[in-house]
């Protein structure tokens, strides 16, 4: 019997979908080559905007036309466990949607049963790849106005530190070089495990609250050549954090900021500002010069103003990140932004997005081209393909080298040229 899982959205729902595969090479599956030949064609999906859901329904549809007449087809993922049943009903051609922890080997009787499985402490098999994600925590505490997350993930429920650095050493005795640590709200590690005394001597640190993630940083550090953080509430980047991110000799800050104006930061129940904001990249920039920044915004969130959009154009212009996402605010059901005041027409959130966009890819250019003549420590991911510490696996650029250089290897290069996001290196 062999199984393909189609997996759609974020870093974390490819975990998900890694863990998924472990527990069915458990069950006696072996991977296909593709959906066409495989037995149980499994679609993980998304279900974070709308454009994610229709891409997700797309996709089913597709896989469905694409199956053997005789292969059983499985919905799964965030769409599954927001709209169990009313999926099932839409779309005949599905065998089982099972939402998080549910059997993809049941029967449709069993739809939105109790679950069978923890998926977060799942093992997961061997990666091919020489980095990996470890998602460390599942749901989320907050509760920001757009963000409906915590409706189908809950709130955060953090793994052990024992666990992560089993998993951890596991990785890397596998290949892994680079750990990419993903959470909802990954700078909260270890809070619920603490309020719920559940907290080992690494998670509980002192009465005062300290943060448990800097202590899982440095002790990760130590497991592998590369560490690096995603998903970075602003609030929670403390001082400590900082310096446990620089000592990891991966300075890339992945920090969730949303905006820049502090008026409709409030409306989206978000913390910082502009002004806030600046002075903490300013900080680590004064520490360590080769920071390199990432972040994400929404455009025409309700009640968005011009003055909204010029103060995060100035933002950009200060700031001057390495790379940024932008996307338009989407009605989540179940979000408090949904019914609030003063919706901004779809037209013009895709005006400042695209606005904000080209503001940014100028900077990001420039950024690039001054990394030529640089030298650079490079991981080399694929055949031709590397990454230095500035780019994060998947959402960044590259950096092309000679495909001769061995998957996994560590290499000194010189970058020679840059190519838009992309750069070009050599061996010298």
């Amino acid at each position: 019997m062999r199984y393909w899982i189609e997996t759609l959205g974020c870093p974390k729902n490819h975990v998900d979908s890694e863990k998924l595969a472990g527990l069915l090479l458990a069950q006696g599956y072996a991977p296909a080559e593709s959906a066409e030949v495989a037995d149980l064609v499994v679609a993980n999906t998304c279900a974070f905007i709308e454009a994610a859901r229709e891409e997700s329904i797309e996709t089913v549809l597709d896989l469905a036309e694409r199956r053997r007449d005789d292969a059983r087809l499985v919905v799964t993922g965030c769409m599954a466990e927001r709209y169990g049943s009313e999926l099932a009903a839409a779309l005949p051609e599905v065998d089982l949607v099972a939402g998080f922890g549910e059997s993809l080997l049941a029967t449709p009787v069993t739809l939105r049963a109790t679950p069978r499985f923890d998926l977060l402490n799942l093992a997961r098999p061997a990666v091919s790849a020489p980095w990996a994600y470890l998602k460390i925590a599942e749901g989320c505490d907050r509760r920001c106005g757009f963000c409906a997350i915590p409706t189908f993930r809950g709130d955060q429920r953090s793994r052990s530190s024992e666990d992560l650095l089993a998993e951890a050493r596991g990785l890397v005795a596998g290949g892994v070089k680079e750990l990419v640590l993903i959470a909802q709200d990954l700078a909260s590690w270890g809070h619920d495990r603490r309020r719920a005394r559940l907290g080992e001597a690494l998670e509980v640190l002192d009465e005062g609250g300290s943060q448990p993630l800097i202590e899982l940083t440095r002790r990760l550090s130590d497991e592998a050549e590369r560490v690096r953080l995603l998903y970075l509430y602003p609030s929670g980047l403390t001082s400590g954090l900082i310096e446990a991110i620089l000592d990891s000799g991966v300075p890339y800050f992945d920090l969730s900021l949303q905006h820049a104006s502090r008026p409709l930061l409030r409306a989206m129940r978000r913390w910082g500002d502009a002004e806030r904001f600046l002075e903490r990249i300013a900080a680590i920039r004064a520490a360590e010069p080769t920071a390199t920044f990432r972040s994400s915004f929404i455009l025409g969130y309700p009640g968005e103003t011009e003055d909204d959009q010029r103060e995060l154009l100035d933002f950009l212009d200060e700031a001057q990140l390495d790379w940024a996402g932008f996307f338009t605010f989407s009605a989540e059901e179940g979000t408090p932004a949904r019914d609030l005041a003063h919706q901004v027409p779809h037209e013009l959130a895709l005006e400042r997005l695209r606005e904000v966009s080209e503001r940014q890819d100028a900077i990001t250019a420039q950024k690039r081209d001054a990394l030529v003549g640089t030298r650079q420590r490079v991981l080399i991911d694929a055949p031709g393909l590397g990454r230095s510490v500035r780019e994060c696996p998947e959402i960044d650029g590259v950096v092309l080298v000679d495909r001769q250089l061995p998957v996994g290897a560590m290499v000194e290069c010189e970058i020679v040229a840059s190519h838009g996001t992309d750069l070009e290196a050599v061996v010298r």
